[in-house]
């Protein structure tokens, strides 16, 4: 057996040191899908490593949603995590300005790729200026009803109330409307509604806003009227629709997966406020994001698979086997598409979305909204309420601001 030569252990050692060619290591990719959205979406990375153009091979990793996040948080920054993760865009600013979790993508995206997708799921993934992801979905509440109880569902919030009256009968326990009005993720969409916002120009706090008030001293008066059950949970709210004993709920896609297969339901646009001079009840929009992560070695690699995950093929699987709502405008075009009721139905319904706020603030809206919106319910002025609120908020904003 011969003896390598020195000159050969020199160049066997310094390949050694070279980086990895691309191809050589799978990009990582996280998510938290489940069920149907899980066997998509493997449908979809499956069909991306077969195709003959694909250079580097995904390898896919599912992450429980509950502690998505917090990893996400622990693991990317120490360059310990994916290549690339797919999140909504409310804890985006956080992770921005925390830094080497997440870049701007400007460089790669032009104005036609942006094009391709519902404008308002582009502005989502927007943080001062620069884009930072693709969106891939996005998810919206609407009006569901039970079709044997509602002929016609409400197009105003007069209409709304007065069939929600008539359907009522609290001795039989049955309701017009039973929605989750106690959490401030459903509510701010009448905020919205009303022309509010939880923050203005230059990321002020604005909970105690003109508009925010007359909001939620509407909702005040719905509960008054009686039509409303009282502190409704989700199981509740569930139990009801399942029941036959709620005419109609405010909530989004996950909720069709609990209703019963012998429930007739239809959706339909969240109505128009009367008391706005009909403006639309704007729900928040949240939106799936593909991120490509700052520590990555591999980012023109896993860039070309944020654009093939978010682009009309994915959209297509994902849409129909995954039951999503892709953010792609071109995938509502295709006819089993077009053709789905559900599916076309959130297409309609984001139409008048406001995307949640992606800002580090926004974390500190949750606790004191909450808490007027729950003085609210119980009867407090909004006014008062929704001034202590932006109090709590304003003093842990400039915490944060002097923490820094």
């Amino acid at each position: 057996m011969r003896t390598p030569s020195r000159l050969l252990l020199a160049a066997l050692a310094a390949l050694a040191l070279l980086p990895l060619a691309a191809g050589a290591q799978d990009l990582i990719v996280w998510h938290a899908y489940r069920g149907a959205e899980k066997a998509a979406f493997e449908k979809v990375v499956a069909a991306y490593n077969a195709r003959p153009a694909t250079r580097v091979k995904v390898s896919t990793l599912a992450v429980p949603y509950d502690a998505f996040a917090d990893k996400i948080s622990a693991a990317v920054p120490r360059g310990k995590g994916p290549d690339v993760f797919i999140y909504a865009q409310d804890r985006m600013g956080g992770w921005i300005e925390a830094g080497n979790t997440v870049e701007p993508i400007d460089f790669l995206v032009d104005d036609a790729l942006k094009a391709r997708f519902i404008p308002s799921t582009v502005q989502a993934l927007t943080y001062r200026g620069s884009l930072y992801a693709l969106p891939l979905d996005y998810k919206v509440i609407t009006l569901i009803y039970n079709r044997k109880l509602v002929a016609r569902p409400p197009r105003t919030t007069d209409e709304l109330v007065a069939m929600a009256r008539k359907l009522t009968n609290k001795a039989a326990g049955r309701f017009g409307l039973a929605w989750a009005y106690g959490d401030f993720y459903y509510v701010a969409s009448l905020l919205n509604g009303f022309g509010g916002a939880v923050f203005g120009p230059g990321a002020r706090p604005t909970l105690d806003a003109p508009e925010n008030v007359k909001a939620l001293e509407m909702l005040q008066r719905w509960s008054k009227a009686g039509f409303l059950p009282g502190e409704p949970s989700v199981a509740l709210i569930t139990s009801l629709f399942n029941e036959g004993k709620a005419a109609m709920t405010i909530s989004g896609p996950w909720f069709l997966g609990e209703i019963d297969k012998g429930v007739d339901y239809g959706l339909a646009p969240l109505p128009t406020i009367s008391e706005a001079g009909g403006k639309p009840i704007r729900p928040w929009m949240t939106v799936e994001g593909v991120f490509v992560t700052a520590p990555s070695r591999q980012k023109d690699a896993a860039f070309e698979f944020v654009k093939y995950v978010t682009g009309p093929e994915a959209a297509r699987v994902m849409a129909l086997e995954g039951r999503q709502t892709p953010a792609l405008k071109a995938v509502y075009d295709d006819p089993q598409v077009k053709a789905d009721p559900v599916l076309a139905a959130f297409r309609k319904q984001v139409e008048v979305a406001v995307p949640m706020p992606n800002l580090p603030e926004m974390t500190m809206v949750w606790t004191p909204a909450t808490t007027a919106l729950n003085k609210v319910n119980a009867g407090a002025s909004a006014k008062e309420s929704l001034e202590v609120a932006q109090a709590a908020v304003l003093k842990d904003v400039a915490s944060l601001k002097k923490a820094k």
